[in-house]
């Protein structure tokens, strides 16, 4: 079943791959009819681009280097400029037919068709340069998103604590030592009592993360009660055991379908990310299980890093739940298309006396570039002792 979900996947997912490419490959073919020469340029190129993803990732597991790096870091950007290239020709498309059904081109346009599509092809791609460009520089300055929530709960020793969030950080090829250390000097400077990692640490393969030894740089995070994690998409996508026990041995516990109690009675509690289903052929804890016998007069924290069927926290007496997974889109207009698909793509909400907040996360996944949101770092000031309508957001 494994091996015949992963080949409808990857069938499903190169075909589609391939049609866009059709697409935007033929019509920048005929945006060149006024510069001929330039047409073998154009297609050694665009089998570059097109091809340089998969080729970098397939280089990468026989030989490392900078070479399938470069490859892999093209391919990436290339998977973000499909998406504004797409974008504006279907624009262009509905102009054109538009015109067809009723004429309104400047005749200008007309008669000058051929290089006015050479002109409108190259100010097309550096705009999408620019766009991409934009989005690098923006997914470089993530931001703290600050928030209190207070519960009608207990806690020993003390009536606050702070709690420091950093889902999707996607370590890897592409988010290497620099954004790590980022993360790790940000989280450390908020000096947290608690850090949590609500899934997708790691980006798929867990060779880069390896070579690059991001494990001892990840172990330099420090917080009083600990650094606890769950699963996410992309751990069982690269190997889930493997990938939980290299960062185990970095000082990352993590819940998998399980509980812990911290010494100051707040209760964390990590399940398996939905795609254990898909990957180990059974489904992860019910929650109304792994939460039985909780004591209800302490905080309780649930991770689950795909914000999907909230309600289940909230039947659950889940206090808090954390998430991550959808990005908010990363890159507008998706925006549009997570928001639509989840419950809460990103930012705070409460059904009942449970709070939910989904992070848009740190790290990126496919092209390294935001557009429309920011990565971000959560710092989370959790009070006990009050009443369940003081929670506030700032």
């Amino acid at each position: 079943m494994k091996k015949a979900n992963m080949l409808l996947f990857f069938g499903i997912f190169f075909t589609v791959y391939g049609l866009l490419n059709f697409y935007i490959f033929l019509r920048g073919w005929q945006s060149l009819a006024a510069i001929e020469p330039a047409r073998p340029y154009y297609i050694g190129l665009f089998l570059f681009l097109g091809l340089s993803f998969l080729g970098g990732r397939l280089l990468e597991r026989f030989w490392p280097s900078p070479v399938s790096a470069a490859l892999i870091w093209a391919g990436s950007y290339w998977f973000g400029a499909i998406l504004y290239f797409i974008l504006a020709l279907v624009f262009l498309d509905l102009l054109r037919l538009t015109n067809a059904i009723v004429p309104w081109f400047p005749s200008s346009v007309n008669t000058g068709y051929p290089v006015v599509k050479a002109w409108l092809a190259g100010g097309i791609a550096l705009v999408v340069v620019l766009l991409l460009g934009a989005g690098t520089i923006n997914a470089l300055h993530p931001k703290i998103h600050r928030m209190t929530v207070t519960l009608p709960k207990t806690l020993e020793g003390a009536q606050s604590m702070s709690i420091a969030v950093a889902s999707d950080v996607h370590l890897g090829t592409l988010i290497g030592r620099g954004r790590l250390q980022n993360l790790v000097e940000t989280v450390n400077d908020l000096e947290p009592d608690l850090i949590l990692l609500p899934g997708d640490i790691v980006d798929e393969d867990l060779g880069p993360v390896i070579r690059q030894n991001l494990g001892a740089m990840l172990g330099q995070l420090h917080a009083r009660y600990g650094v606890y994690a769950v699963t996410g998409n992309h751990e069982y996508i690269g190997g889930v055991d493997a990938a939980c026990e290299y960062l185990r041995e970095h000082g990352v516990t993590f819940l998998r379908d399980s509980v812990v109690r911290l010494n100051n009675g707040l209760i964390v509690a990590g399940r398996e990310d939905l795609s254990i289903r898909q990957f180990k052929g059974h489904g992860r804890t019910p929650l109304a299980r792994l939460l039985a016998g909780i004591d209800a007069s302490h905080p309780l924290i649930l991770m689950d890093h795909q914000p999907i069927r909230l309600n289940e926290a909230a039947e659950s007496k889940v206090d808090l739940q954390l998430s991550g997974h959808t990005h908010d889109g990363q890159l507008w207009p998706l925006t549009y298309i997570t928001r639509a698909v989840y419950q809460l793509s990103r930012g705070y909400m409460r059904i009942g006396q449970t709070h939910y907040y989904v992070s848009s996360g740190f790290g990126t996944w496919g092209p390294p570039a935001r557009l429309g949101n920011r990565p971000e770092v959560v710092f989370i000031t959790l009070t006990c002792n009050g009443t369940a309508e003081d929670q506030k957001e700032g």
